[in-house]
């Protein structure tokens, strides 16, 4: 289903489950009047509301905050892996083809069997650790006859090392999401704001009901915003392998 579709569905389905809610507790209690909670509710409201959208809104800037570090590091990770290429042209032809060939199939894992992987929550197979420890072995392993040659040596060296540290960087924000305590205590204050609603007293049924379904449409959209967010590989912002599909373009054209 379309995101926008979902969305809508998500946060129109929150408001007129509430909408309904507050009519029927609003009839059943027609004559009792609420007036007089007013005040009480309303402090309260404002400090559990407050609170609420606090951490909601905390959550959903890191969130978005995690994604945009996601991104960079995709493109971290594939530009020093083309630079490992780059950097090896200099070797002995048997240590160059073999970077060549260990650079491709990497970049191949990554965006076709790492990327799904990721994208479903799940852990990723150990094929491109074992991959990138075979390039780092290769490249520090590599006969140099010349300066020059070291020299290139060392440098790819330095890449493959850049390339393992976006690599770990972008495991574990497959791995991260929102945390069960941080969920907990943001479904319980949503739905403590939103009952806190059926509170107050004064306007009119419908008009009450309405007001009522706005607010729980908003803490609806957020909550909805931060579930699609949660992983940065996932979700309706998700973070794709254009990366390394480009890398692997350039790779395979010789950088």
């Amino acid at each position: 289903m379309n995101l926008l579709v979902s969305g809508l569905f998500w946060v129109v389905g929150v408001m007129a489950v509430t909408a309904v809610l507050a009519v029927v507790l609003r009839r059943a209690r027609q004559r009792e009047g609420r007036e007089a909670n007013n005040e009480v509710a309303g402090q309260v409201f404002t400090v559990v509301g407050g609170v609420n959208v606090v951490i909601a809104a905390f959550v959903l800037i890191s969130l978005f905050d995690a994604m945009d570090k996601a991104q960079d590091t995709t493109y971290d990770e594939a530009n020093a892996l083309v630079a490992v290429q780059w950097a090896s042209e200099s070797l002995a032809p048997a240590d160059r083809v073999k970077v060549e060939e260990l650079t491709q199939s990497y970049a191949t894992v990554v965006s076709e069997q790492e990327w799904p992987d990721m994208k479903a929550g799940r852990p990723t197979s150990a094929e491109g650790w074992t991959l990138l420890s075979n390039l780092q072995t290769t490249v520090e392993r590599a006969k140099t006859t010349t300066e020059r040659q070291e020299n290139s040596r060392v440098e790819a060296a330095n890449q493959v090392w850049n390339v393992y540290q976006a690599r770990q960087v972008r495991l574990n924000a497959a791995g991260s999401g929102v945390s069960a305590v941080v969920w907990f205590a943001i479904m319980v204050g949503s739905v403590m704001s939103v009952a806190l609603m059926f509170m107050f007293g004064g306007p009119g049924l419908y008009s009450y009901a309405i007001i009522v379904s706005m607010l729980s449409g908003a803490i609806g959209l957020l909550l909805f915003a931060i579930y699609q967010l949660q992983n940065p590989f996932s979700g309706g912002a998700s973070v794709g392998p254009d990366a390394f599909v480009a890398a692997l373009a350039r790779l395979s054209h010789g950088g």
